[in-house]
């Protein structure tokens, strides 16, 4: 028996007549019988009672016909969900981010997509860039806003440069260097330096600390905190020049950022493992394209 069979069934059922329903289906009345004849005999017994002048379901018929309508009901719907799936419409999205970077754009870049594909199921992990990685090389996300990392745990990951952040030296704004507008690297000789902590972000740490090597001197570590936000903390409580990347720079912003010369950026990617690639992560990927090319992710 398969669903052509019941199809057959369903229509002599509903309108208790092999005419009619042969009409309505388009196809030959001997088919209906014959499929009928089918159910009956693999069921063992009659499903429909007919004589010249009538049709007539029996009470196996009339079970058959109550979950033959369930059966096609939750057909339809899985072929539903099945075609939204493929359209990206409907599943899952398993994105990891780093905070302070995709600030200016995530919850409004979530927002569209989640208007646009309301059915799939977005689940957020904040993590460092290193973690991050793992994660979706152990499949455990679809894909992910964070830093390039010295040696990626797996091939299979691809990337969409977003953008280079310029790295700036945070301060009060009482600082003696707030007032400028740019400053070279080796102004920060000799000055408590606050910094990301490099098992929190292996790329800024090595790249802030090679560019005061190569301005010709060692940097001065006050504080390595594993966060930001911290950062920006021990900074505003005189503790120290903070080196951070742009993206920290908010309109409310309570410290001064000073550009530094020469620029030396960092970048942030969209990660996405290959294998992993389902339309719902393939729609995302179209929308961050989209936002970038338009300007939109930087602005809102």
């Amino acid at each position: 028996m398969d669903l052509r069979h019941l199809r057959y069934f369903q229509a002599v059922a509903e309108e208790l007549s092999y005419s009619r329903a042969a009409e309505r289906l388009r196809i030959a009345q001997p088919a209906l019988s014959r499929a009928v004849q089918e159910i009956e005999a693999e069921l063992g017994g009659p499903v429909l009672d007919r004589n010249r002048r009538r049709v007539s379901l029996t009470p196996a018929g009339l079970v058959l016909l109550r979950e033959t309508a369930i059966l096609f009901e939750r057909w339809e719907e899985a072929m539903r969900r099945v075609r939204r799936t493929a359209a990206g419409e409907e599943g899952e999205l398993r994105l990891g981010y780093i905070g302070p970077p995709t600030q200016p754009f995530l919850g409004r870049l979530l927002a569209e997509y989640r208007k646009r594909f309301p059915r799939v199921a977005v689940h957020l992990e904040e993590r460092t860039p290193e973690r991050v990685w793992e994660m979706l090389a152990k499949g455990r996300l679809s894909a992910a806003f964070t830093r390039p990392v010295s040696a990626p745990p797996a091939s299979g990951l691809c990337t969409l440069l977003l953008r280079q952040e310029r790295f700036g030296a945070v301060m009060p704004p009482s600082h003696p260097l707030a007032s400028r507008k740019n400053m070279p690297w080796k102004l920060l000789a000799g000055e408590p330096l606050v910094v990301l902590a490099r098992r929190e972000g292996v790329g800024s740490h090595d790249g802030i600390l090679a560019a005061c090597r190569q301005a010709g001197f060692a940097p001065r570590l006050a504080y390595t905190p594993s966060l930001i936000g911290t950062v920006l903390s021990y900074v505003e409580a005189g503790a120290g020049i903070g080196i951070v990347p742009e993206s920290v720079v908010t309109p409310d912003f309570p410290l001064r950022f000073v550009q530094l010369q020469p620029i030396v950026t960092i970048p942030l990617v969209l990660v996405w493992q290959e294998n992993e690639d389902t339309p719902a992560v393939q729609r995302f990927r179209d929308l961050v394209a989209q936002w970038q090319k338009a300007g939109r992710l930087w602005k809102a």
